[in-house]
């Protein structure tokens, strides 16, 4: 082409390649690791978010963080989406793979360093990987997760989540209860649609309660209605209890005060009919997701029926399941076969807000686990607290069963990845070894944010595997020792440690592999 260069791109694009390339992209999601890497642990510290437009949040949940984070970099972004892949399938354990990620990532742009190809090392960490679950499933505790188990786990879950040493084990306990209400005999797993969370400020986390039912933020239609109900017979009714308008355009000729109060009382009759019509049918409690008349209110009230209008359909699903009552179109077509039952429903204020609690309904499907706290902040956070919580509970039911915490099952991982390596050919046991040094950040780093010296701590750490087959970094008064997790009551679901391998490695893979970048306009 006569030595003239050839332009593909436009003019605004930039591109990055080579060596500069794999390094900008390292290094981004090296921060993003770095980022969370303090918050790991029970003495891991909490990060302050703060938007533009001032609103504050206060956590140490990995996702939370990454999600709220401003991420422009497209590899750092990749990291984030690894605490989202984390988040969505087990609940739990986002810190651990975004900080393992980091890791591998690191231990990668050495090995480039050391002219080790990138599909060296993306064959070399598949196959550490596969290792890793093989050591997995060796230290994963027999026999069915008995409920004190299912306790330790969430309570594992909770420590350090701003819920407090005393408040976690009642908190863990509480959730180990909402997911028997649901469960059954276990058999075909947990419908965690059945359990709900609602939070409510104004009380310490120790007031968090279990409400076998649902609650509803609604306040009665009418001042003079029951604020409580025992035995109460439920109907749902979706429609709009007023007076009800015509298809016509047409318009009325009123010439004497008697045809204005015929059309008066006309319409005072339809109103009233509303009422007549539920005391019918027998029902004491009305829920309606359209509006009700002021007048039909007040004759309701005056028949000693408790109302609630303007519900959501949500909240009309979680009553329908709690109580058993039918969703029906219109007050007429409203029967007995069509109500619900609950034991009791209850209207109670708390601070400016009233809650329905709709509790020991016939059905009896739905839970609601109703966290208090004394702030906005702490009670945001102790609702993402219990939300893992549930989370890795229905993980170690479903999902098989139980593994040591407190860094245990990383030393087992890396312990037996070293061992194994050494059967490897090639360079690829570089990229193996380099795995296993990976997952030791994730027991050094609960060690230093334990208060220990995490070279220390690292060395006894496998010095204690070695002896007795299971060591970990307990936090135990200000500072940590290395002990059985076990015996401690530490345990992880074996679905979060093998969630978290394998979303970590397909992600550093695959931001190791991209040796160009080319942005645009």
């Amino acid at each position: 082409m006569g030595g003239q260069p050839l332009f593909i791109l436009d003019e605004d694009s930039s591109r990055t390649s080579g060596e500069d390339a794999q390094s900008s992209n390292i290094t981004a999601g090296k921060a993003v690791s770095e980022a969370v890497r303090t918050t790991l642990g029970p003495r891991g510290m909490d990060k302050m978010l703060v938007s533009d437009d001032g609103d504050v949040v206060i956590t140490n949940d990995g996702a939370t963080i990454l999600e709220e984070m401003d991420i422009e970099h497209p590899a750092a972004q990749m990291l984030s989406e690894v605490a989202d892949t984390q988040e969505e399938e087990v609940g739990d354990g986002t810190t651990t793979a975004a900080v393992l990620a980091g890791e591998l990532l690191s231990q990668a742009e050495d090995l480039l360093d050391d002219d080790v190809h990138p599909t060296t090392i993306v064959e070399g960490y598949y196959e550490a990987a596969a290792l890793a679950q093989e050591a997995i499933d060796e230290v994963t505790l027999g026999g069915d997760v008995s409920d004190d188990q299912l306790v330790e786990v969430a309570e594992s879950s909770m420590t350090g989540k701003g819920t407090g040493d005393v408040a976690a084990e009642t908190l863990a306990r509480t959730v180990v209860d909402a997911i028997s209400h649901v469960d059954g005999d276990r058999e075909k797993g947990v419908d965690r649609n059945n359990i709900t969370i609602h939070a409510q400020a104004g009380a310490s986390s120790s007031a968090t309660e279990l409400i076998e039912g649902v609650i509803v933020d609604e306040e009665p239609v009418h001042d003079e209605m029951p604020r409580r109900v025992e035995d109460a017979t439920i109907a749902v009714v979706d429609a709009d209890l007023e007076v009800r308008e015509s298809n016509v355009d047409a318009e009325y000729s009123v010439s004497n005060v008697d045809q204005l109060n015929a059309a008066i009382e006309a319409e005072e009759s339809e109103l009233r009919g509303y009422a007549d019509a539920i005391e019918a049918v027998g029902a004491d409690v009305l829920f309606v997701d359209g509006d009700v008349e002021d007048r039909v209110g007040s004759y309701l009230a005056e028949k000693g029926i408790l109302a609630f209008e303007g519900l959501d359909s949500d909240d009309v699903q979680s009553i329908c399941s709690a109580t058993g009552a039918n969703r029906v179109g219109s007050v007429d077509t409203l029967e007995a076969d069509d109500l619900g039952e609950a034991g009791t429903i209850r209207v109670e204020k708390f601070g400016d807000d009233e809650l329905v609690f709709v509790e020991g309904g016939a059905a009896a499907e739905a839970v609601t686990i109703f966290a208090r706290g004394g702030t906005d902040h702490v009670v945001d956070e102790l609702e993402r607290a219990l939300r893992d919580a549930l989370d890795v509970v229905t993980a170690a039911l479903d999902e098989g069963g139980v593994v040591p915490g407190a860094g245990a099952t990383e030393i087992a991982i890396a312990d037996h990845i070293r061992e194994t390596s050494a059967g490897i050919e090639g360079r690829k046991q570089l990229a193996v070894e380099a795995f296993a040094d990976a997952v030791d950040v994730l027991p050094r780093t609960l060690a230093e944010n334990t208060g220990l010296d995490p070279i220390d701590a690292l060395v006894d750490l496998r010095s204690e595997h070695e002896e007795t087959g299971r060591a970990g970094v307990i936090s135990e008064g200000q500072t940590g020792v290395i002990a059985d997790p076990v015996d401690y009551g530490v345990l992880d679901p074996a679905a979060v440690k093998s969630e978290a391998v394998e979303s970590a490695t397909e992600a550093a893979t695959m931001i190791v592999r991209i040796d160009d970048v080319i942005s645009a306009e």
